[in-house]
C-alpha cells in the first residue's frame, strides 16, 4: 500500500463512511421529521449515492493536492478536507432533498445545514480514523515485505 489509492480502496472507503451513515440517519431523520423510515431510507440512499461519487471525485483531487503542495494529512487539512467536502455535497443535496421531502429550495438548505452540522464531525472522526488504521497497515506490510 502506498500514499496513492487504488480505485478499489477508494471504493472501499466510500461505501464504508455511506454505509455506516445510512444506518445513522435514515432512523434519525424519520424520527425528527415525521416520515416513515422507507421514505427517508431512499432519501438517504440517493444522498448517499451521490455522496459516494463526490467522496471519490473530492478524495482523488485531495490526494493531488498533498502530491502537489507536500502537506502531511494533520488535524487542519482533515478539518479543511471535510468543510471543502461537505460544502460541495450541499450544492448536489440541497435541490435533491427539497425534490424528494416537496419542501421549498430555502427548507432544504435549512435541512441540509442540520445534516452538515452532523456530518462535519462524522466526515473528520471517519477520515481521522481510516487514516490511522491504514498508517498501521501500511507499516505492518512494510515490516513483513522486509523480513
Amino acid at each position: 500500500m502506498s500514499l496513492q489509492k487504488s480505485a478499489k480502496e477508494r471504493f472501499f472507503h466510500a461505501l464504508g463512511f455511506e454505509v455506516l451513515a445510512i444506518a445513522i440517519c435514515a432512523p434519525l431523520g424519520a424520527w425528527l421529521l415525521g416520515y416513515s423510515l422507507g421514505h427517508m431510507g431512499l432519501l438517504t440512499l440517493m444522498i448517499s449515492l451521490v455522496a459516494m461519487s463526490w467522496n471519490m471525485v473530492f478524495n482523488a483531487l485531495f490526494d493531488r493536492a498533498q502530491q502537489r503542495m507536500g502537506f502531511q494529512r494533520t488535524l487542519v487539512a482533515r478539518a479543511v478536507h471535510s468543510v471543502l467536502f461537505e460544502v460541495g455535497l450541499l450544492l448536489a443535496v440541497v435541490p435533491l432533498a427539497a425534490w424528494w421531502l416537496g419542501i421549498g429550495q430555502w427548507e432544504a438548505f435549512v435541512l441540509d445545514i442540520g445534516i452538515a452540522l452532523f456530518f462535519l464531525p462524522y466526515t473528520f472522526v471517519f477520515n481521522w480514523t481510516y487514516d490511522q488504521v491504514r498508517a498501521t497497515v501500511v507499516a505492518r506490510r512494510a515490516r513483513q515485505a522486509t523480513a
